[in-house]
């Protein structure tokens, strides 16, 4: 069960920073959990993270003030272990390959026994993850029937003694989160090798337009499909149940268990398929132009690197089927988190608590399942708490030492990208008077002028206008449904292989990623020309 020890019962609060001077990183993490999560929300996830501990003592992840961040420092030290350089991933945790001059990376000294420790977990994790690897294509054929039938099961519970054991919805969840870990590993020794590789042969540019086609004939990609199934319920080639029991369980804010899925609400599909008719977007054509920038792109690679050209389309192809597994291993285990949704709204009925179940934590839930006591009394204390999180703007991205939210909130010349309690950081403000670009990683290759729009979420959609330029934080499945009507994507935190740059490359959107602070210093309104095959932002006027 998750560690508390970083939790106040009594308040709600949670802040794992405090507890030792480590650096804290959501670059990837938050790709998947990009906002506040509830006690229910975190000691799910942070039990699934547990199970891939590897500094003795520590945990993989944390909790900063409501949001998830990952234990870079445990990576540091299984890096050292292993004999290799931890400062080679302080450089790349940087929004442009690089951390700030001066930023501080504690990295605590380890006995011998520490450091075999660690190698035994790194072992451990190695082993279940290729065993994870081979299931995986069983998993995901499976996993959509299971659920369908576990929903029914949990919704047709009348009493407590009725409500299925958490611990079976639990074992289903480690289990998808395992083959989702296998294929983010794969992805990175795959996808990210090949692409360092690509670069250098032929810049980053055309090493995005090689990795894009992803979404081919009869081979989908699971983040590109509540896009692709509502054009096809528009042309009448999907029914609308069939759109919802493949993509109902994904959209904003998916992985936070007390947010409702799309399917829950029936008049969701019909929204999306006004604005998306409105808007008059063609899809397919998108794809299609796509596919034909790649043509060209590996036309320009075979006819410059001829003897490269076999291996180099052995290694896309793989490339690509990694990409498709590991995108459809995040669709299972939303499916997973909706499950444990529809099991904490039954506990929640059947206990009299309604949805401040959600504001519980999963051993307190059992307890009162169980008719032990629990402290009741802290429920309003606590959703006050998270009302309070929820308000403040999204924390930086790489956090070192300890972090006070409330107090970085008020600062006006705060870093939304690094936030070092050691020293002091360069205002971003400061920063941006001496220069009309901001620079980021190449996402998505084009260039193109246009208007700002900055939103800090996707249910403010309705802000949105054709046309526009998206700034904001970072982008989860949530906001997939909106990149059809944008003319290019700018966002603070991601790389050239995050959802961001995948979902904008197969559709042919021009896309910065990792830009630190670009949330910080445009507003809308303000005209910019975004070049994502160089990832520069040119502020044209304000």
């Amino acid at each position: 069960m998750i560690d508390t020890q970083g939790f106040n019962p009594q308040t709600g609060e949670w802040n794992d920073s405090l507890r030792v001077d480590f650096i804290w990183d959501n670059t990837n993490i938050g790709e998947a959990l990009s906002m506040v999560v509830t006690p229910f929300t975190w000691s799910l996830v942070g039990g699934l993270y547990e199970q891939m501990d590897i500094l003795p003592g520590f945990h993989s992840a944390g909790n900063i003030g409501g949001r998830p961040y990952q234990n870079a420092t445990a990576m540091y030290q299984m890096l050292k272990a292993m004999g290799k350089d931890p400062m080679a991933m302080a450089r790349e945790l940087g929004s442009g390959g690089e951390l700030p001059e001066g930023f501080t990376i504690p990295i605590p000294k380890l006995s011998p026994f520490a450091r075999l420790t660690i190698l035994r977990n790194v072992a451990r994790i190695g082993m279940r993850m290729n065993t994870a690897w081979q299931k995986l294509p069983g998993f995901v054929i499976q996993s959509p029937a299971w659920c369908l039938e576990t929903r029914r099961r949990i919704e047709a519970a009348h009493t407590i003694g009725e409500l299925l054991s958490w611990e079976e919805v639990l074992a289903h969840t480690k289990d998808a989160f395992w083959q989702a870990v296998s294929a983010a590993w794969r992805y990175g020794d795959r996808v990210v090798r090949l692409r360092q590789e690509l670069v250098i042969l032929v810049g980053s540019a055309d090493a995005n337009a090689l990795l894009s086609n992803v979404s081919q004939e009869g081979k989908k990609l699971a983040s590109l499909g509540p896009v692709l199934g509502l054009s096809q319920v528009v042309r009448g080639e999907m029914d609308r149940q069939t759109y919802i029991d493949g993509f109902g369980h994904r959209g904003p804010y998916e992985a936070e268990c007390s947010v409702p899925r799309p399917a829950e609400d029936p008049e969701w599909l019909d929204r999306q398929l006004n604005a998306f008719s409105e808007a008059n977007i063609d899809v397919a054509g998108m794809l299609a132009s796509q596919q034909a920038e790649f043509e060209k792109a590996w036309q320009r690679f075979s006819t410059r690197f001829p003897r490269k050209s076999g291996s180099i389309r052995r290694r896309l192809d793989q490339a690509a089927d990694v990409i498709r597994k590991r995108e459809a291993t995040r669709s299972e285990l939303t499916r997973l988190a909706w499950i444990g949704r529809i099991w904490a709204l039954k506990a929640g009925e059947l206990t009299g608590l309604g949805e401040d179940i959600f504001h519980l934590t999963i051993a307190e839930i059992l307890d009162l399942l169980a008719g032990r006591e629990i402290p009741l009394e802290y429920l309003p204390t606590r959703k006050r708490t998270y009302a309070r999180y929820c308000a403040l703007p999204s924390y930086p991205s790489l956090i070192s030492g300890q972090f006070d939210p409330f107090r970085w909130a008020t600062d006006p010349d705060r870093r939304s990208d690094y936030y070092d309690s050691h020293a002091p950081m360069i205002s971003p403000r400061r920063k941006a008077s001496r220069s009309n670009k901001l620079v980021g990683s190449p996402g998505s290759a084009g260039v193109v002028e246009g208007l700002v729009r900055r939103l800090d979420s996707p249910v403010e959609e309705i802000q949105l206008l054709q046309g526009e330029i998206l700034v904001t934080n970072q982008t989860d499945i949530g906001w997939t449904l909106l990149f059809p009507r944008l003319a290019a994507v700018v966002t603070d935190v991601g790389a050239p292989l995050s959802h961001a740059a995948i979902v904008a490359r197969e559709l042919g959107i021009p896309a910065v990623v990792g830009c630190g602070n670009a949330t910080m210093l445009l507003k809308t309104g303000d005209r910019v020309r975004v070049d994502g095959g160089r990832g520069i932002v040119e502020i044209l006027n304000r």
